[in-house]
């Protein structure tokens, strides 16, 4: 078992670095992020605080276009999806939007962000496995491109309310493969026993598919499938796809209709400590077009048209978080080792994965350089929970004390889309750089914010 590492340098272009593209570290020491010095934005607009880069979030969302639609382009073509589940905010779905992504999302509150960012009805795909009236409601009445169905009792709901509205219903059937892929297990999502999706296995994908072509209201676009997050090994996806392109070819031969779409899902890793070389997407796209080229030549079937749901590896490169350093102390450890806690002024409200699903990050001094030897360190939060832990092992410099800026990488994804109020503190904003420019895409919350929702 090795020991605690210090968290790696910014290295544009380096398949493993955890920082975002713009990251570099200042002839001071200082980290700067979007061409601004970590020092002034801590001091402008306060710590924590969520800071993402634009200008990489656009340049990920590009490379998955450009890599799909080259790759797909002698098939029947690719689409997309921005995951928007992994940072739901307005001007992140127009960016992602602006660069040639769709939108998926999985809650009514993502459908009236997505709509809110211009995105086109038709743009958007709409999840989940407990969708309410309200929630098809909004999404027919909207025009979605696709409603994702997740049960045998939602095919014949959804159905009755398109007919009530007068309108017809894009529906594509989400499909459990059986594959289990992911870092942790809530967070895989394709085998048997968890609450996404109809069953492969027993007859219950079929059985929906069936029940969707029995209903004059909806249209089968498709089937979907997702397999799981983190994901850094591809083989999950060879397997699945071929479920999916088997089970696609049999409806044809049985009832005649030949549906014209694949989704494959999404959950490609991302580096969060400098350990892990994730696959490029040009890798990805070559790696899903070869496998639907050769499942379909095996079955004699035209090609669907293919989409995927990126969604962690837009945005999770591109967002840091920066706090401030408050007590830090040291404790003896059994083994007669000693670690240092080194508390800062956020914490599990803020990034709750670690605590959740046992994630790994990694932080940096941010705001000068030392020379000091390094020092086996815990960074943890200000709440009251054991548990509260930011990044559980890190070797940080020797003389980090209070007043210091920290820098935590990769925290673009799930930090404040999974944010709490737990100890009533309020959630971190989330400030765009870009070009030496700083505004805050989702500001603050402050005390004040908590007290209107406490009606006494």
């Amino acid at each position: 078992m090795t020991g605690p590492t210090a968290a790696p340098e910014p290295a544009a272009g380096d398949p493993r670095t955890p920082w975002s593209g713009t990251v570099r570290r200042t002839a001071d020491g200082s980290l700067e992020v979007g061409g601004l010095d970590a020092r002034a934005l801590a001091s402008a607009y306060g710590t924590p605080v969520y800071v993402l880069d634009e200008a990489d979030v656009r340049a990920r969302a590009r490379a998955f276009v450009t890599a799909f639609t080259g790759a797909f382009a002698d098939l029947a073509g690719a689409d997309v999806y921005y995951a928007s589940k992994a940072l739901a905010s307005v001007a992140v779905d127009r960016w992602v939007h602006e660069e040639g992504m769709s939108v998926d999302v999985s809650t009514g509150g993502e459908l009236a962000v997505a709509l809110r960012a211009g995105v086109p009805g038709g743009a958007i795909a709409l999840h989940g496995n407990n969708k309410s009236d309200g929630e098809l409601e909004r999404a027919l009445r909207a025009g979605v491109g696709r409603i994702v169905v997740d049960s045998l009792e939602e095919v014949d709901r959804l159905a009755d309310l398109a007919g009530e509205l007068g309108m017809g219903a894009p529906v594509m059937v989400r499909v459990t493969t059986g594959v289990h892929a992911g870092g942790h297990d809530f967070i895989a999502t394709a085998h048997e026993d968890q609450k996404f999706g109809l069953s492969l296995a027993s007859g219950a994908a079929r059985r929906a598919v069936d029940a969707v072509l029995a209903r004059p209201e909806l249209t089968l676009l498709g089937l979907h499938s997702h397999i799981g997050s983190q994901i850094l090994d591809l083989s999950g996806f060879e397997v699945a796809a071929g479920a999916l392109l088997r089970l696609r070819a049999e409806v044809a031969g049985d009832s005649g209709t030949l549906m014209p779409e694949l989704d494959l899902g999404g959950g490609y890793g991302i580096s969060y400590t400098g350990t892990d070389a994730p696959p490029p997407p040009e890798q990805v796209a070559t790696a899903l077009a070869d496998v639907v080229r050769r499942a379909c030549e095996e079955l004699g079937t035209p090609p669907p048209r293919v989409s995927v749901e990126p969604g962690r590896a837009v945005v999770g490169p591109a967002g840091l978080t920066l706090y401030r350093v408050g007590t830090v102390k040291p404790v003896v450890l059994d083994d007669g080792g000693e670690r240092r806690y080194v508390s800062v002024d956020g914490g599990m409200s803020d990034n709750i994965r670690t605590a959740l699903y046992d994630a790994d990050y990694t932080a940096t001094l941010a705001g000068r350089r030392s020379e000091a030897p390094a020092v086996a360190s815990r960074v943890v939060g200000k709440h009251c929970e054991s548990g509260d832990v930011v990044v559980r092992d890190v070797l940080l410099p020797g003389d980090v004390s209070r007043g210091d800026l920290l820098a935590v990488p990769a925290t673009g994804a799930y930090g404040r889309s999974m944010a709490s109020n737990y100890n009533l503190v309020p959630r971190p904003g989330v400030l765009a750089v870009r070009d030496g420019q700083a505004r805050f895409v989702v500001r603050p919350e402050t005390e004040d914010d908590l007290l209107a929702l406490d009606v006494g």
